[in-house]
């Protein structure tokens, strides 16, 4: 159903316009071409389509944020408007991602309350059931990757990123909607988030001093010239952990959606005589994309987990051999860095 609804609303777009490109949709412009319809069904804007009625019904009526909003934009180029700070260098309108965020917040933040307000059973039930075992899920990552003394320091925000990202991605397979992580900018705000928790979680267990220490790769006082060396490479390994995160998740996210719009496009610019293909393969990506959506929540869950438990490893962990968190007392340091780097989940 979502495969077809998909088709309809790609053969409306082939026969209108970018909305970036108005004039043709009025016999005024150059007709889109496949790869400007790609782009323009993944790439973030200012105009949300859906079905409505917009001088009749249509299914690619369109709500422009802008207008909503009360932003203009001159013939200059020049934006202006009550979210327009900084003669029009910062523009705080939001956009169609922008929105897609706020509807996977409210969503989740609904199913949330619908879970946890009503009065739970001996047995957990039905969506109950469903979001503690996810939650319980989340938990396992960070005991497996950051130890059980301090995992559930860090659980509350890898549960919240989990879940957010996992709505993100489901909300794009919706028809009319977007994918917010197939924007790079949303994942690197993400990563960022994981960059400064992750930071805090060394510091606190380091010191300041530690930490700074860390920087210098190991190497001894005895072998400081080296330092100019290794200081630029430990920095430059800090920026590369979110770096990954972020264009893991967007990378994904973006070539799912493509080779899905790629599928369905070939029915048009093709024949239609393609379309029982066509639609079949789309169908067969777009399940692979549901599975894919789970997959990307867990590894940046995952990694973020696993980038954090490294920081902590620096630390010498003596209380975790003394009450064997680990298992094995007296070797709680060495332990803890084996199972984060050699036992930790693969990366997907």
């Amino acid at each position: 159903m979502t495969v077809t609804a998909a088709v309809l609303a790609l053969g409306l777009a082939l026969g209108s316009s970018d909305p970036h490109a108005a004039p043709a949709a009025h016999g005024g412009g150059h007709e889109a071409s496949l790869p400007e319809v790609m782009m323009h069904h993944v790439a973030n804007g200012y105009v949300l389509e859906m079905p409505g009625f917009c001088e009749g019904f249509h299914w690619n009526c369109e709500i422009d944020l802008r207008a909503l909003f009360g932003t203009h934009v001159d013939a200059q180029g020049h934006v202006s408007g009550p979210l327009v700070f900084a003669n029009g260098k910062l523009d705080m309108t939001p956009s169609k991602h922008v929105v897609m965020m706020w509807v996977a917040a409210a969503l989740l933040l609904v199913l949330l309350l619908l879970v946890v307000v009503p009065r739970r059973a001996v047995v957990p039930r039905g969506v109950y059931n469903f979001f503690e075992l996810l939650v319980q899920f989340v938990r396992d990552i960070a005991v497996s990757n950051i130890g059980k003394k301090d995992a559930d320091r860090f659980v509350p925000y890898l549960a919240s990123a989990f879940f957010f990202i996992l709505f993100m991605n489901l909300l794009g397979l919706v028809p009319f909607m977007a994918t917010a992580t197939a924007n790079v900018s949303v994942t690197v705000g993400l990563a960022i988030f994981t960059f400064f928790v992750t930071q805090y979680a060394a510091i606190k267990a380091q010191g300041i001093g530690g930490y700074l220490a860390h920087l210098t790769g190991g190497v001894p006082k005895s072998l400081a010239w080296l330092w100019p060396i290794m200081i630029p490479v430990e920095i430059l390994g800090l920026f590369t952990k979110p770096f990954a995160l972020t264009v893991r998740l967007f990378a994904n996210m973006v070539a799912g959606h493509f080779v899905i719009l790629a599928l369905l496009g070939l029915i048009f610019a093709i024949s239609v005589f393609v379309a029982p293909v066509s639609v079949a393969l789309a169908l067969a990506i777009f399940m692979l994309e549901l599975f894919v959506a789970f997959v990307q929540a867990y590894i940046f869950t995952m990694l973020s987990a696993l980038f954090i438990g490294a920081g902590l490893v620096h630390h010498g962990h003596d209380e975790h051999g003394e009450h064997g968190d680990h298992g094995h007392a007296g070797h709680g340091g060495d332990h803890h860095a084996s199972h984060v780097a050699g036992n930790a989940p693969g990366h997907g």
